[in-house]
């Protein structure tokens, strides 16, 4: 079940955090992995670690926000691999500030990346896809669902990308396309730990644990679990599945009362 054998798979952002454990595990499950990121160090390493289990995979240095460079890593990937199959929009930043004191600078650079960002690996890698067929999977936020303290230009963002899975889900239907976004509520990456450290230094520990009691289940998520989650919905087991947003969050949103 869950094999993805031969299946070229674009993950962007994929050079740490969730990209990192969503290109391992489509990795194992046969996938042929590509991984656009900024961070070529990072994005280098997990192709290292991919190829050390045997497997292929790709690095392209790729901003999302710049839709020529966007259309450059796609036509790339497309020439070395003749396909694209699946796409993971992953790659987004995060932004801490109330609407009245979020800067005009602050709130453009997280809506170029992370709204903008997918528009651009959408409208590079949808024309590929409408000749055979294929998944997108879209990572929002609970974000885009609940009221979260000083999260607004973020918030906004993640809202965006429910939409555009709607959008997507419903527009291709009948190119054989499917489309849906993932909702994480708290998950422990290196973002999380370097955030932790800029902003509570000597408290990491003691923040770490109030944050993961925030959720219901009394811990954060893991990346792992995340790409799990991915998996499933860009296998061919989920294939009646299309246009949802599924929450991934310890009971945050449901039963955080």
């Amino acid at each position: 079940m869950f094999s993805l054998k031969d299946r070229v798979t674009i993950v962007t952002g994929g050079g740490s955090g969730i990209g990192r454990a969503v290109a391992i595990l489509f990795a194992k499950q046969g996938a042929l992995v590509c991984i656009l990121d900024m961070d070529e160090k990072g994005g280098n390493a997990v192709v290292a670690e991919i190829e050390e289990m045997g497997n292929q995979a790709a690095f392209f240095k790729c901003n999302v926000a710049n839709q020529a460079i966007v259309k450059m890593a796609v036509r790339d990937v497309q020439d070395r691999f003749g396909k694209i199959d699946i796409l993971i929009n992953n790659a987004g930043i995060a932004h801490i500030g109330k609407a009245d004191n979020t800067s005009e600078e602050d709130f453009d650079r997280v809506m170029a990346v992370n709204v903008k960002g997918v528009y651009n690996c959408l409208h590079a890698v949808l024309p590929i896809m409408k000749e055979a067929g294929g998944v997108i999977c879209n990572l929002a936020s609970i974000a885009s669902s609940v009221g979260l303290s000083d999260r607004f230009a973020y918030s906004t963002s993640k809202g965006a990308i429910v939409g555009m899975t709607l959008s997507v889900a419903k527009d291709y239907l009948t190119d054989g396309i499917r489309c849906n976004c993932i909702s994480p509520a708290r998950v422990h990456t290196p973002f999380v730990d370097g955030f932790l450290a800029k902003n509570y230094p000597g408290k990491e520990q003691e923040m770490f644990e109030k944050l993961s009691k925030t959720q219901p289940i009394g811990r954060m998520g893991n990346p792992e679990e995340i790409a799990a989650l991915m998996l499933y919905l860009c296998s061919d087991e989920a294939s009646f599945i299309t246009g949802n947003d599924y929450p991934i969050d310890g009971g945050f949103i449901t039963l955080n009362t």
